[in-house]
């Protein structure tokens, strides 16, 4: 579930940064990285874990696939939250700059 849930995101932003590829003022991009590097660590976890596990991997627990939805939803939070971050520090419009200016004048 955690793979399904990162690999949708991968997607989507992929899909958002080729719509707005030229510009890319809001680095789209760096989510893009984000989200497919977390797919494939996902992917690699499942990997090894059906390696375990064997054909009990595809019959998980109800309780496991709720808490893999859980997980797979708070990464794709920490990716957002890691990419408002550096849109905060990069100032891309310059929106923060212009309002610290405006404050000193």
């Amino acid at each position: 579930m955690t793979l399904l849930i990162t690999v949708f995101a991968a997607a989507v932003c992929t899909a958002l940064w080729y719509r707005t590829a030229p510009k890319s003022e809001m680095r789209i991009g760096i989510l893009c990285w984000m989200f497919w590097g977390a797919s494939l660590m996902w992917l690699v976890d499942a990997v090894f874990e059906y390696a375990e596990l064997g054909a009990e991997y595809f019959t998980p627990a109800a309780q496991d696939m709720l808490n893999d939805a859980f997980l797979g939803l708070s990464v794709v939070a920490l990716g957002l939250t890691a990419w408002i971050v550096i849109l905060l520090v990069k100032d891309p419009k310059g929106v923060i700059r212009d309002k610290l200016l405006k404050k000193n004048d």
